[in-house]
C-alpha cells in the first residue's frame, strides 16, 4: 500500500507534507503534489501535516477519490514532475481553493 494525494491538493499545493517525508516521495507539478507509490514507505507522517486533509492511506481513500491512486502513480513518472524535498509557499490561490471540491478538471499535468 501507499499514500495518495487527493483532489483537495489541486490549486492549493501546500507543501508542509514534504518537510516531514523521510524518503522524499513527493513530486511537484504546476498546481498539485503527488506521491510516488514506488518511493512511499507508508510511514503516514505526511497525513497530519496537510492543512487541507488531502493525503490518505490508499486503503482509507474515500470512494469518490479512488481515481487519484492511478493519477498519483502516473504523474510521479512524468519527467517534468520533479522531487520536492523542502517546503515552499502555497499557490497564491490556495486560500480561495482550499475548501472547494470536484477540482480534477483544474489539474495541470
Amino acid at each position: 500500500m501507499t499514500h495518495v494525494v487527493s483532489e483537495s491538493c489541486i490549486q492549493c499545493k501546500y507543501t508542509d507534507c514534504v518537510d516531514v517525508c523521510p524518503v522524499d516521495c513527493f513530486r511537484e507539478g504546476p498546481n498539485f503534489l503527488t506521491i510516488d507509490p514506488d518511493e512511499c514507505i507508508d510511514c503516514a507522517v505526511c497525513i497530519p501535516e496537510c492543512p487541507v486533509n488531502a493525503i490518505y492511506a490508499e486503503e482509507d481513500l474515500p470512494a469518490d477519490q479512488q481515481h487519484m491512486t492511478k493519477i498519483n502513480a502516473e504523474l510521479a513518472l512524468l519527467p517534468t514532475w520533479k522531487s520536492i524535498t523542502k517546503r515552499k509557499a502555497a499557490l497564491p490561490t490556495a486560500e480561495e481553493w482550499k475548501d472547494k471540491t470536484g477540482k480534477l478538471a483544474e489539474l495541470v499535468r
